[in-house]
């Protein structure tokens, strides 16, 4: 019995240890799973924590976007006001401008030495310098509100070429600088007033950057397009600046002739790349330090050739001198120091004026049909919506007849060029060169 009792115990024994080993086992395998529940609850936890952060950062960069956004709208608008301002208020900006033309044009007519005539020359040369920064400064602000619109045609090279030459050859020579143009009887389709304007501000700058040698101009035909080649022998461009020749205020530094007339503000290159971007036409340039460079221009060719463009290439020439005594002026213009400078003007030229306002004051001053104007000059935008075209037309229905007219003005819209073409009138900016009307009076009394 006893050992039977011995027996039972070592089963017994092995049986609990047995037991004791799973129940071991199970609570191993429940603190694992146990343990595997808590670290998921934690990396749960982590993720929804980094989860908000990360939430909270998009909403906070979200918000900055929104501000830099709005912040680049801002200014983008304000720039767009500022340069349709100055674009739309040329006008305006040009009038003082314009009576100081006339007014000094008149004072030289009656210089009896040459001291005066001297002084007025410099006043003359100092008011041109003015005016060709405002005409830059507005065709940047034009260009850059997009109220420019080309206008595209047939233009023949070589009556373009004709008239820039004689406009830079006095320069050149003064300079000792030899000036050729080539123009290779080339056809090309743009618009004529900007493309003048491009080489006008390309020519510029190499003769003014060059002090020994010379300028060519000149054009190669490669298939559909025409290259304009404009090469100098001056100082050259270093590579450092080549970016920064067509940005704003920027002037070479190497053997710039600072007392070149018309420049000094490093503007001219600015405005070619923006007419060129108008334009749709590619402009490159290379250079060597110390011995020149060739700016290319490269312009789409016309369908016409160059006998077909006859019409286009002889421009007559207008005729010069005065021919104007005893000239009967209709003057509309509705600011003072203007009208008071340009009547001065064409009775220094023996003409007879009267001077109107608006469209109604010349219809009364033609109550009189004993007197009966041989040409209206009349500025384009008068007082109260106004315009100089309306009052041409109303004179011209009045009197029955097709009098000469120009409109003088400082808008440079492409639209106010087609009207007036259309309706038979000259065009003429402001600030009025006297010489310069002089001869168009003279052409449209002819």
């Amino acid at each position: 019995m006893p050992i039977r009792n011995i027996d039972d115990i070592t089963r017994l024994k092995k049986i609990n240890a047995a037991l004791i080993s799973r129940v071991e086992r199970s609570m191993d395998q429940q603190g694992n799973a146990f343990s595997l529940f808590q670290t998921a609850i934690n990396l749960e936890s982590r993720v929804r924590t980094r989860t908000e952060e990360l939430r909270s950062t998009l909403r906070r960069l979200e918000e900055s976007n929104i501000d830099l956004v709005a912040a680049k709208e801002n200014a983008e608008r304000a720039n767009l006001s500022k340069t349709r301002f100055l674009a739309a208020a040329s006008h305006d900006i040009l009038q003082p401008l314009n009576a100081a033309h006339l007014s000094v044009s008149a004072l030289s007519e009656v210089q009896a030495n040459e001291e005066g005539r001297k002084l007025v020359r410099q006043v003359e040369r100092s008011l041109e310098t003015m005016e060709d920064l405002l005409h830059t400064l507005l065709d940047i602000s034009k260009l850059d509100a997009g109220v420019i619109e080309p206008e595209i045609t047939d233009v023949a090279l070589e009556p373009l070429f004709f008239s820039l030459k004689s406009d830079f050859q006095p320069l050149a020579e003064q300079k000792g600088l030899k000036l050729k143009f080539l123009p290779g009887n080339a056809v090309v389709r743009s618009d004529r007033t900007l493309l003048r304007r491009i080489l006008q501000n390309i020519v510029s700058n190499a003769i003014r950057y060059t002090r020994a040698g010379g300028v060519l101009v000149g054009v190669r035909h490669r298939g559909n397009i025409v290259r304009v080649d404009v090469v100098d022998t001056g100082c050259g461009i270093p590579e450092s600046q080549r970016e920064a020749v067509f940005e704003e205020f920027h002037r070479g530094t190497a053997s710039a002739d600072t007392d070149f007339a018309g420049g000094g503000l490093g503007l001219g290159l600015s405005i070619v790349r923006r007419m060129t971007n108008a334009l749709g036409h590619p402009i490159a340039f290379s250079s060597v330090v110390g011995r020149g460079t060739a700016f290319h221009l490269d312009v789409p060719a016309a369908a016409v050739s160059f006998a077909e463009a006859g019409a286009l290439a002889a421009e007559p020439e207008r005729p010069r001198g005065y021919g104007l005594f005893g000239t009967r002026v209709l003057l509309v213009e509705n600011d003072t120091e203007v009208l008071e400078a340009m009547t001065t003007l064409l009775e220094r030229w023996q003409c007879t004026v009267k001077s109107a306002t608006s469209t109604e004051q010349s219809l009364d001053a033609l109550g009189d049909r004993a007197w009966i104007p041989d040409i209206v000059i009349a500025d384009q935008h008068l007082d109260d919506g106004d315009l100089g075209s309306i009052t041409i037309a109303s004179v011209r229905n009045y009197l029955d007849r097709a009098v000469p007219a120009l409109i003088v003005t400082g808008d440079g819209s492409a639209s106010l060029a087609r009207d007036a073409r259309a309706a038979g009138v000259e065009l003429m900016r402001k600030p009025v060169k006297p010489a310069q009307l002089r001869a168009l009076m003279a052409h449209l009394l002819a």
